[in-house]
């Protein structure tokens, strides 16, 4: 039996206003201590997952980021399912459950509330795991707590008897006199806390409620969709209603547990004041008792000749009221939305769309990017540096022929976009280095020169190859008037092809010489020299990658593409075999997508769908960023997060978006926006830009690499396209003019 403990962070608290607000309701806020309660429950709740279980936590969709990032700074992972918009807890259970089943039938669930106080975590946790044994066999168990008073602020259970027992009732929250009355007849006070098997639950849920769990079931995402996954929009149809009146009031299999732990739901003011721990932020009392202040850095409290107050400050609005009036704070909330609904949440700083990116974006290009690394980064010779430091000085490196061939096709491709600097005289100066220094009299290029220009290395990579090919195709469409453009690339393409053996995939040089890499630029260039006007050649080359591609670089099953393979373009032994890079499933996605529309082939358009997806599962969650490297497995093999994924996210869900419909195209175009402010972490005002992003937070200090600006570029051109083609507000003329 494993146990899938749920926490539900439903719920506004309303009567903590103004502390507790939509936006960032009570669970998220420190009441009782220095921890949030929502981290005090994960912390209280997590170790019962144990090694065959997992923890679920079940929010809205507005409060992801308190999610993640709170989760986060507790370093415990859970299993993250977002409501689309707020349904009660039937349908929240529901849910958990229905994950909880599919990846385990025999699952027990643990549904606790996201915002109470229980001190002693270990009491809980033996509770809970007392009441396993009859949930496994189909009961409904609900925590009874032993009443210190006779709230009115909670529900009462009525036990047929003592310790683990069936329900004979359950009732509302009473007045004052029949809480007494209650308590007297051996009532237990209604916890909300539920232990279940995910079967029994859906049985009950299917017998008393079934409109609710047919919802869900539609909503539930595919496996493997992520640790945090936002259900479907079918979410929206169940019913409104709680798991109390959906199932507990009508089932046959309740029980409650007598517990005698502390514990308080923390509902009111007043019970904040009781924990002993809500205050927070400086006051000064003079002749004042009972009183609780919470107050934000750098305001002062002071109060005198008060009692059995609650003073709650925040930047717009200051509560004091009678801690025994706690439980009207909500009167005071009903009043703020007919005078001041402005008061009701805290104001929000919007997150940039894609349009203002877009905009942002091409100012950044065409004022600060292109004239550093046009002027900086490119001496009178024309040879490209291969890194610019954070100050802008050009460091002495060996010079790499890929990077020379992709500053070549930064600058034709801002000529094609409209760049008014000297774009043509940046190329052609390029180019003139290219043919002198890199290309050997077979036509192939070496790799790398040392900064003086002396060859350092003659090996002919494919990689480099397909870069100076794709450099070329760039040069010819952009109108650079160089009769010999098109007759180096064919010379080239030649030569690599008479090494190649007849069928199948080209051989690289070096450690890797079956991979998919050099494939994916070699598919770009030939794609490129399509568009520029090339011989068929360039079309029967592009289709033998995407053949290649669709039966052996791209998992049939999985429908992930690999790094490394065997001379039989199997899957590489060991570690190399499993490697699945985030970034290469966007890329390869993004010219899967270009050629299934350029084609009419849908099986190609279906791959790279399937790619777009499993690229998702690499996508981190605090930040949101693409990271470096995931295994076969789909499990994460590198935290870390180099800037160029987070440009082939952008691409891909661009030219994607263009071809989807309706809700899969908007969540396309926000994947877009999200993935462009991805890509703003790392670059700088003055046009450089960080490349890698720890895992710890923080990037490497190291100089800007010339070689993401192809990367960049290749971006921002994507979104001029998709701005045209969309017609997007904002985007439609957006460009470098």
């Amino acid at each position: 039996m494993a146990l899938y403990p749920v926490i539900m962070c439903g719920g506004a608290g309303t009567r903590l206003w103004p502390a507790s607000r939509p936006s960032r309701p009570k669970q998220f806020i420190p009441l009782a201590g220095n921890r949030s309660l929502f981290q005090e429950t994960v912390a209280r709740v997590a170790p019962l997952a144990g090694k065959d279980g997992r923890l679920i936590v079940v929010g809205g969709l507005r409060h992801r980021d308190w999610i993640v990032e709170q989760l986060g700074e507790l370093e415990i992972a859970a299993q993250v399912l977002l409501e689309p918009e707020a349904r009660d807890s039937a349908a929240a259970m529901a849910a958990a459950a229905a994950w909880a089943q599919r990846h385990d039938p025999k699952a027990v669930t643990a549904f606790v509330a996201s915002d109470h106080h229980i001190p002693d975590h270990e009491a809980f946790r033996k509770a809970v795991i007392a009441a396993a044994g009859p949930a496994a066999e189909g009961r409904v168990v609900t925590l009874g707590v032993t009443p210190t008073e006779p709230s009115q602020a909670y529900g009462y259970i009525k036990p047929s008897g003592r310790g683990l027992t069936a329900v004979d009732a359950f009732v509302e929250k009473p007045d004052r006199v029949q809480a007494q009355a209650y308590i007297d007849a051996g009532y237990l006070w209604n916890s909300g806390n539920f232990i279940v098997s995910a079967q029994a639950l859906i049985d009950e849920l299917a017998r008393h409620a079934p409109g609710v769990l047919d919802a869900v079931r539609s909503a539930l995402p595919d496996e493997g969709s992520g640790a945090v996954q936002t259900l479907g929009a079918g979410f929206a149809g169940s019913p409104r209603i709680s798991i109390d009146y959906a199932v507990m009031e009508k089932t046959s299999r309740a029980s409650v547990l007598e517990v005698d732990f502390a514990w308080s739901d923390l509902g009111a003011w007043d019970s904040i004041a009781a924990s002993g721990e809500g205050d927070t932020g400086q006051h000064i009392f003079e002749d004042s008792d009972g009183c609780l202040v919470r107050a934000p850095d750098g305001v002062l409290v002071a109060a005198l000749g008060v009692r059995n107050l609650a003073i709650v400050v925040e930047d717009d609005a200051v509560l004091v009221c009678d801690l025994s009036q706690s439980q009207g704070v909500k009167k005071i909330v009903e009043r703020i939305k007919a005078t001041s609904p402005r008061h009701l949440d805290f104001a929000a700083a919007p997150r940039e769309g894609l349009a203002e990116g877009a905009v942002r974006f091409a100012d950044w290009m065409r004022l600060k990017a292109l004239p550093i690394w046009s002027s900086l980064g490119q001496s009178t010779s024309g040879a490209f540096s291969e890194v610019l430091s954070l100050d802008g000085r050009a460091l002495s490196l060996p010079r790499r022929a890929r990077v020379q061939a992709r500053q070549i096709y930064v600058y034709a491709n801002a000529g094609m976009n409209g760049w008014q600097g000297p774009w043509r005289c940046i190329v052609q100066r390029g180019l003139d280095r290219l043919y002198a220094d890199y290309l050997r009299p077979d036509g192939l290029c070496r790799t790398t020169l040392t900064p003086e220009g002396v060859p350092l290395d003659e090996t002919a990579y494919l990689y480099d190859q397909a870069f100076v090919l794709f450099a070329l195709s760039a040069a010819r469409s952009a109108g650079i008037q160089d009769p010999t453009l098109e007759a180096r690339a064919v010379k080239l393409r030649d030569a690599l092809l008479a090494q190649a053996p007849e069928t199948g995939g080209l051989i690289e040089a070096g450690d890797h010489p079956y991979q998919s890499n050099a494939h994916m630029h070699l598919l770009e260039a030939c794609l490129g020299w399509e568009a520029a006007g090339g011989d068929a050649g360039w079309t029967a080359l592009a289709d033998r990658v995407v053949d290649l591609a669709l039966t052996k670089f791209i998992d049939a099953e999985g429908g992930f593409l690999r790094e490394f393979f065997g001379p039989d373009w199997s899957p590489a032994a060991g570690g190399d075999g499993r490697l699945v890079e985030p970034g290469h499933q966007f890329e390869w996605a993004w010219l899967l997508a270009r050629v299934g529309r350029l084609r009419g082939r849908a099986e190609v358009t279906a791959a790279a769908q399937r790619l777009y997806a499993y690229g998702r599962r690499g996508i981190a969650e605090r930040p949101m960023i693409a990271m470096d490297a995931l295994n076969d497995d789909g499990t994460v093999r590198s935290r870390r997060a180099r800037l160029w994924p987070q440009t082939e996210w952008l691409k891909a869900s661009l030219l994607l978006a263009e071809t989807a419909t309706d809700g899969e195209r908007q969540r396309l175009m926000d994947d877009a926006a999200t993935a462009l402010r991805a890509l703003w972490l790392y670059l700088t005002p003055d046009g450089l830009w960080r490349d890698k992003h720890l895992p710890q937070g923080g990037f490497l200090d190291e100089p800007a690499p010339a070689s993401s600006f192809y990367h960049i570029a290749a971006a921002f051109g994507q979104l001029v396209e998709t701005g045209r083609a969309e017609g997007i507000r904002g985007m439609s003329n957006i460009g470098l003019s």
